[in-house]
């Protein structure tokens, strides 16, 4: 019998699971939001992922679930759980996705290396994190941040006192505005069963803090920070319990440290470029892995791979416009886009190139992007 894939969520990360779970013999279901979002093609329910019933309404015909994103309230999760439901990933590793408060305690409890961090609740408690670590810091919301939003660089106490009147008493979480030279990516995708893989650990560029270019493997990187970067990715894929991809960003400081930046409990923006660059692309991967079935290979096609994400798209032109005169001028570039409109800022698609030289990606994914500006 075929295996039943339910997708809570509709985005583009829910798209792009479509086609290998068409090829891996599996049907994929998937709980959209509203009509027609970027997985409609496979949108089997349109509803608010945050109703239990509504939810319980869309699994009852599937044989295991997973997500687009990680916003599932823990009550909705656990109580799936409870119905005997297969969630991957699973109530106790989607918590510490869900609030940084949380993933930072138990980090910090693993041992894992990260920035100085504290929760605080008032002015005075920013304040005096601000004094112990050289006047400035970065500021989180715990909880919903995402591509820039809810993350700012502070200098005074007072420049939060908006969030800490939003959140009635409870914690934010500040960090040390770490001095880094790049951010790297770690992925690392875990079966039920326990086996896990990684894939070469890569390099991203942000862009108004959403990801902008990212480059397979990290140019550049030594011996060290590979085998570093494997080791903190799969501790915690362990240490937490995650099944399915793990995506864990780094910093790389400027004395050759690395640093736990955030985590993402499945498939994402950094490991795009698995889809033309590597033997089994991160959206395969995650659904092996959620089936429990083993676990594909990770090597790169070519010597290097670069990803361009198209951010706004063009404006007052239909994207789809612009695929033949791309492909025309650069037919080694795999287009990705997502059956979103155009808007400042929003990911509307990726572009992907895999090559040997790494130079002869970038260049190649940078022009043929410039199409979709």
């Amino acid at each position: 019998m075929t295996k039943r894939v339910g997708v809570i969520g509709g985005g583009q990360l829910a798209r792009m699971m479509i086609a290998p779970a068409s090829e891996l013999g599996l049907e994929i279901r998937v709980l959209a939001e509203q009509e027609g979002m970027s997985a409609q093609l496979a949108a089997t329910q349109v509803g608010d992922y945050t109703d239990l019933e509504t939810v319980r309404a869309f699994v009852k015909d599937v044989d295991v679930v997973t997500f687009d994103h990680e916003h599932v309230p823990q009550d909705v999760l656990r109580a799936l759980v409870a119905d005997g439901v297969q969630v991957h990933p699973g109530p106790d590793a989607l918590q510490y996705a869900q609030d940084k408060l949380v993933m930072r305690a138990k980090l910090a409890e693993a041992g894992v290396p990260q920035p100085d961090w504290a929760g605080v609740a008032s002015r005075d408690e920013l304040q005096s994190f601000l004094d112990d670590h050289g006047g400035r810091a970065v500021v989180k919301t715990p909880r919903g941040g995402y591509d820039g939003k809810g993350v700012r660089v502070v200098s005074s106490g007072a420049d939060a006192d908006d969030w800490f009147e939003a959140f009635a008493g409870e914690q934010i979480l500040v960090e040390e505005l770490v001095d880094f030279r790049r951010e790297l990516a770690q992925q690392v995708a875990r079966r039920p069963s326990g086996q896990m893989i990684v894939y070469p650990v890569v390099e991203s560029v942000q862009k108004d803090g959403v990801c902008a270019e990212v480059f397979a493997p990290a140019p550049g990187a030594s011996e060290r920070a590979i085998e570093v970067a494997a080791q903190i990715g799969t501790q915690i894929a362990e240490s937490l319990g995650v099944t399915g991809m793990l995506a864990v960003e780094l910093f790389e400081t400027s004395d050759e440290r690395l640093l736990v930046n955030e985590l993402a409990m499945r498939p994402h923006n950094s490991g795009h470029w698995t889809q033309d660059g590597a033997v089994t692309s991160q959206f395969e991967q995650h659904l092996r892995a959620v089936c429990d079935l083993p676990l594909g290979a990770t090597d790169t096609l070519r010597d290097a791979a670069c990803m361009i994400n198209i951010l706004g798209g063009p404006q007052g032109v239909d994207i789809d416009e612009r695929f033949a005169v791309a492909m025309q001028a650069y037919p080694a570039a795999k287009i990705h886009t997502y059956g979103k409109a155009s808007r400042p800022g929003r990911k509307v698609g990726h572009i992907n190139v895999a090559d040997d030289d790494l130079d002869e990606a970038v260049y190649t994914a940078r022009a043929a992007a410039a199409f979709f500006a």
